[in-house]
C-alpha cells in the first residue's frame, strides 16, 4: 500500500521500524523488505561507520535516530557526511537541526506526545510527525494514548503527514491507525522479535510469555543518561525491588552501584543501568532493562523481520 509519505520517504509498505539499536543487519533487513529500517544514533561510537555499514547491506531507503537531550549537531554532521538523508529526532526542539538535513536534501521526522508539541515541530520545519502513544516501550514521551493522540495530531497539523506510534504489534493495530489517519505505523517492540535483533535468548523468552500488563510505565527507574525520562520496560525482580522499597529516588534505590551483569565486551552492567541483555551478556539476565511497550502480547514468535513486515501489512 503507498501512501503520501511512503512516497515521501520512499517505501512500499508504510512501517517504520522504532529506532531501538544501532544493527546494521535489522535496519537493513526492514528496508529491504520494502518498509523503512531506522538506526538509533544517540549512543554509537561511530556514527558515519554505522551509516555506511547499514547502507552496504541495502540499497534502500533507511533511517536515523538522534534523542535531543544533549547537543548532537556533531552526530548530525557525521550522519549527513556517510549520506543518511533522513533523520527521526525525539525529545528536545527540532529546530535547531531542520535546516542542516533539508540543506543536504533530506527529511526530518519528529516524534511528539501531544498536538501542542507536533503544531511546534511543523512551525520548525519538520516534514512528517511521529505521534507516540503512552503504550510505546523503551522512551516515552506522552501521557496520552495512541488512540486519541494520532486523530488529534492528524487534525492539528493536516496536511503534513502523520505516523502513529505506541502499541501497534499486529495488522490489525496496523489498520486501525490508518482509520484514524495516520499514513504509517512506527513498531518497535514486535521487531524485538526479529531473527536479526541479537537480544538475549532469556529476554525473547521473558517477551514471548509477558501479557500485557506485564510493560509496566517507569518515571525514572533505569538510567538512560538524562533526568526526567519516562520509560516503559518488562516488570522484574529489579523493578519489584524498588517498587518494595517505597519507589526511593535514584541515589537510594535498592542496590544500586551492584555489578549485575556484564557485556559481551567484558563491560560491567551495573542494576539500574540502561543496557539491554543482548547476545553475549552474560550474568543476572532478568534484572536487566528488558524493554517492551503494551503490545509485547503479540510478539509470540520468533520472526524474520521480512516477515514481520509482511504480517503487519496484511490488512491493508
Amino acid at each position: 500500500m503507498r501512501t503520501p509519505v511512503g512516497d515521501l520517504l520512499g517505501i512500499d509498505r508504510p512501517i517504520v521500524l522504532a529506532p531501538m539499536v544501532d544493527i546494521p543487519e535489522l535496519a537493513a533487513a526492514v528496508s529491504n523488505s520494502g518498509a523503512l529500517g531506522m538506526l538509533t544514533l544517540t549512543w554509537s561510537e561511530d556514527v558515519g561507520a554505522v551509516v555506511r555499514e547499514t547502507a552496504a547491506l541495502t540499497e534502500r531507503p533507511f533511517g536515523g535516530n538522534l534523542v535531543l537531550t544533549d547537543d548532537r549537531h556533531q552526530r548530525l554532521e557525521q550522519a549527513l557526511d556517510a549520506g543518511l538523508r533522513i533523520f527521526s529526532f525525539f525529545l528536545g526542539e527540532p529546530g535547531g537541526y531542520v535546516d542542516a538535513v533539508h540543506d543536504a536534501g533530506g527529511i526530518v521526522l519528529h516524534t511528539v506526545g501531544s498536538a501542542e508539541e507536533a503544531r511546534r515541530a511543523v512551525a520548525s520545519g519538520v516534514d512528517v510527525i511521529v505521534a507516540q502513544g503512552w503504550e510505546a516501550g523503551g522512551h516515552v514521551g506522552s501521557t496520552i494514548a495512541t488512540l486519541p493522540l494520532v486523530p488529534a495530531v492528524v487534525d492539528a497539523v493536516a496536511p503534513v503527514p502523520v505516523i502513529a506510534a505506541g502499541g501497534i504489534g499486529d495488522a490489525r493495530g496496523v489498520a486501525a491507525v490508518f482509520a484514524l489517519g495516520a499514513q504509517a505505523a512506527w513498531v518497535g517492540t514486535r521487531f524485538l522479535m526479529a531473527e536479526e535483533m541479537p537480544i538475549h535468548e532469556d529476554y525473547r523468552r521473558a517477551l514471548i510469555a509477558a501479557a500485557e500488563t506485564d510493560a509496566q510505565w517507569y518515571p525514572n527507574l533505569y538510567d538512560v543518561g538524562w533526568p526526567d525520562s519516562p520509560h516503559r520496560a518488562l516488570r522484574n525482580s529489579t523493578a519489584r525491588a524498588w517498587e518494595a522499597a517505597g519507589r526511593p529516588p535514584d541515589d537510594q534505590r535498592p542496590g544500586i552501584g551492584d555489578v549485575i551483569a556484564h557485556l559481551a565486551s567484558g563491560e560491567a552492567i551495573v542494576r539500574y543501568e540502561g543496557a539491554p541483555p543482548m547476545v553475549g551478556t552474560t550474568g543476572e539476565i532478568e534484572a536487566l532493562s528488558m524493554w517492551a511497550g503494551q503490545g509485547v502480547a503479540l510478539a509470540r514468535q520468533p520472526q524474520s523481520a521480512a516477515d514481520i513486515v509482511t504480517e503487519l501489512t496484511s490488512r491493508l
